[in-house]
């Protein structure tokens, strides 16, 4: 071979290197957790971007003027039966997301594969999986049968591998876990046997507990509740150093004769300590709870003026049908308002909780009640508009009849429930007073999460496998594409080279989204 040839091939080498090095792309795999609070506009460093749960991006180069153009910019298929219900994350150029047992790195430009792992089979329940997590050059997966495994970002490697809950005693999980400084928090499902629920933070390190909370009594404790369980991804407020999380219903499910009185902590969002993992607060959203409605949806964090007081809040779109504000620094109600058609509650009490009528629990000859077993929201995403002051929810009006008689027991679900009408409907609440500003329905049941722009964007999906692109301000659909399959997840959006896109997935393909490129 001449010397020429190898110049040749070595400078084209050397070119190479450069432009891969120049590009950011794929070689800085390490993030630091600080970026969670404040991520880039070419990062989404957690599960709901940031610590506040808005789901909200800054972007604007995708308008309500130019949405129309918005086309595919690449596609990638998972190859797997399961769909895709997981938000990814977004570090240095790389997206992670996955599935249960399955974890993907791609190339958030071109949608090339980096590595994939997979998790051995278990016993855990699959019926969907929210996530990963990163801290430092670590991402953090929950299996199916409640383990915590530490991967290195780079390749996928596994550090270790260390047990959460037992699944044989029925525990398992589908939640992403969030990193808040040194501290892995991490939650378990399990509220089809009677089990006590937790949240747990770990040492991102060595996988060593550093502390537990346990949302009940101690198992076996006389006329006392089990459940809580811990299945959604929380916040946090750096500044008051407090987490937030939601929890789940309380067990037996759908009979309450064997656990009187509230049940707390069950069906209840709380505040904690991170570093201790004591409890600040505590706000019930549905005590004494007899139809399966958690309280883990998104607790949504809030800076800005609540009847001309600026307030630090959360709000959130509870399961059970009622909006609440609260302030976050005391858990003091500031808000109570019902967001759909709701029949179970007497009223509310002086704290702003829902007071349940007896009346309305399960028993022998059937009670219509609404919303139904599925809530009127669940654990898709809600976003926030600090523009528009909306807090935009993917609702599912709906009623259903639940029994429930001796023969039922007192273990587990206890009873029945069944389904008599829902429809899904995107609305946007003004969190001032409660009142819906707009309703978009979108046919059938309700699954995608929701995405808000500063450029006055809503992105979202329908039940018939559409993503739609909404105006904020008033719900008008100014975009959609088809995509062959239902979204069961929650949009996101970065910006790599100046150029903004937009992610969704629907069954098992992830879709990335972008204005055509400009030619220079």
């Amino acid at each position: 071979m001449r010397y020429t040839d190898h110049f040749d091939k070595g400078f084209r080498l050397f070119v190479l290197v450069l432009t891969f090095l120049a590009s950011g792309r794929l070689w800085a795999q390490g993030l630091d957790p600080a970026t969670i609070a404040n991520p880039p506009a070419d990062s989404w460093p957690s599960y709901h971007g940031d610590y506040s749960g808005k789901r909200h991006s800054g972007l604007t180069q995708i308008t309500p003027q130019n949405v129309s153009s918005l086309g595919l910019a690449w596609a990638f298929q998972i190859g797997q039966a399961a769909a895709l219900k997981s938000s990814p994350i977004l570090v240095n150029g790389v997206l992670y997301f996955t599935v249960p047992d399955n974890v993907w790195a791609v190339d958030a430009r071109s949608g090339h594969q980096i590595w994939h792992y997979t998790y051995p089979p278990n016993k855990g329940l699959h019926i969907g999986h929210r996530g990963v997590a990163m801290y430092k050059e670590w991402l953090y997966f929950i299996t199916p049968d409640a383990h915590l495994i530490s991967l290195k970002a780079k390749d996928g490697k596994v550090r270790w591998n260390m047990q959460i809950a037992d699944v044989e005693k029925g525990y398992w999980s589908t939640m992403s876990p969030l990193v808040v400084r040194d501290h892995v928090i991490v939650g378990v499902s399990g509220d089809m046997d009677n089990l006590q629920g937790f949240l747990r933070s770990i040492d991102p390190d060595t996988g060593k507990t550093q502390w537990q909370w346990d949302v009940t009594p101690p198992l076996g404790t006389p006329h006392e509740a089990t459940g809580g369980m811990t299945w959604m991804t929380g916040t946090y407020d750096p500044d008051l150093n407090l987490l937030y999380w939601g929890t789940g219903n309380p067990t037996p499910v759908l009979t309450g004769k064997t656990r009187p009185g509230d049940n707390l902590y069950t069906c209840s969002i709380v505040a904690l300590n991170p570093e201790t993992g004591k409890l600040a607060w505590a706000f019930q959203a549905s005590p004494h709870d007899t139809h399966d409605w958690d309280a883990v949806e998104t607790p949504v964090l809030v800076d800005a003026d609540f009847g001309g007081e600026s307030r630090k809040m959360l709000m959130q779109t509870s399961r059970n049908g009622y909006f609440f504000v609260l302030d976050r620094t005391n858990g003091k109600n500031l808000l109570t308002m019902p967001y759909g058609p709701v029949n179970w509650a007497l009223g509310v009490d002086k704290q702003g909780r829902p007071i349940p009528n007896p009346d309305k629990e399960p028993a022998p000859d059937g009670r219509l009640i609404a919303p139904d077993e599925g809530g009127l929201t669940n654990y898709r995403s809600p976003s926030f508009d600090a523009k528009t002051g909306l807090f935009i929810v993917s609702a599912h009006p709906s009623w259903s009849i639940y029994f429930a008689k001796p023969a039922d027991g007192t273990y587990g679900w206890a009873g029945a429930d069944y389904d008599v009408w829902g429809k899904g409907v995107i609305e946007a609440i003004d969190y001032q007073t409660g009142k819906i500003r707009w309703r978009h329905e979108i046919g059938g049941d309700a699954f995608a999460g929701l995405l808000t722009t500063d450029s006055g964007l809503t992105f979202t999906g329908d039940n018939t496998g559409n993503v739609l692109a909404l105006d904020t301000s008033n719900g008008t659909t100014l975009w959609h594409a088809g995509t062959g399959a239902r979204m069961q997840s929650s949009p996101i959006t970065y910006e790599l080279d100046k150029r903004q896109y937009l992610l969704t997935s629907s069954g098992g393909v992830v879709f990335v989204w972008a204005l055509p490129e400009i030619a220079h």
